[in-house]
């Protein structure tokens, strides 16, 4: 399981060196697409496999489907780690998700999620209030 919060810096060639508590979960290969909220998904390849054969299982019929599985796979690009724990971001993520130099990795449970450090904590203020007034609503009884 990804967690916690991390900040990297993106090099002049568009690395991130992986945080080193997520290296080994990462070490065979990492799946980077987009995300929601303008962020970049990192899956462990195996992850992402699993991830792929669940949304195979949406209906061709269906243009919300259809529309999901284009924007989601169409963007997505596998990377292995190098010896120093570096992926490249290719350059259309980067631009996607207006990735600079400052970054903010996170934890998110079975991925981890890159950010623009001043998009991330834009979007952690923005979702501060809401995060204490819903967890009854979309974890009912966890408190």
């Amino acid at each position: 399981m990804f967690l916690g919060t991390h900040a990297p810096r993106l090099d002049d060639k568009g690395r991130l060196i992986l945080p080193a508590k997520f290296r080994d979960q990462l070490a065979p290969g990492v799946v980077l697409t987009r995300g929601q909220e303008r962020c970049l998904y990192a899956f462990p390849a195996r992850e992402f496999e699993d991830m792929h054969n669940r949304l195979r299982q949406a209906p061709v019929t269906s243009k919300q489907a259809r529309d999901y599985l284009r924007v989601f796979l169409s963007g997505a690009a596998d990377e292995v780690p190098d010896k120093q724990g570096r992926i490249t971001i290719p350059s259309p993520l980067r631009q996607y998700a207006g990735l600079e130099r400052e970054l903010a990795v996170i934890g998110a449970g079975t991925r981890i999620e890159i950010w623009d450090a001043s998009a991330w904590e834009t979007y952690l203020a923005e979702q501060e209030q809401a995060f204490a007034e819903t967890a009854e609503e979309v974890v009912p009884g966890l408190f």
